[in-house]
């Protein structure tokens, strides 16, 4: 009874870019609305809406990121942040071998 209400989370799910390429095009080609398109094959409404954006920011046709970017920008942020660990490691090290030579 503490539950009524509320809805379970959905587990995390990924798909294909040539999945998400073919919901856009349905969308698009107009017979169904988005929420409609969401609807028939069990997607958020939100999901199917981002895919759009995203579609339209690669195309060109709306400003942002394209996904190759977002893919490039979160590797190097990855490696930024190993390559700072590694100097703070670094850093580490010459401060312990200045004090042992002394």
């Amino acid at each position: 009874m503490e539950n009524m209400g509320k809805k379970k989370p959905r587990p995390r799910r990924s798909f294909t870019p040539e999945f998400k390429a073919e919901i856009v095009e349905l969308c698009r080609c107009g017979d169904r609305s988005v929420g409609q398109v969401a609807k028939d094959f069990d997607l958020t409404e939100t999901a199917v809406r981002d895919w759009i954006r995203q579609s339209e920011v690669d195309a060109g046709e709306r400003d942002g990121l394209t996904g190759d970017e977002c893919e490039e920008l979160a590797r190097l942020r990855r490696e930024n942040r190993r390559l700072r660990e590694d100097v703070e490691v670094l850093k580490r090290a010459t401060a312990f071998f200045a004090k042992e030579t002394r």
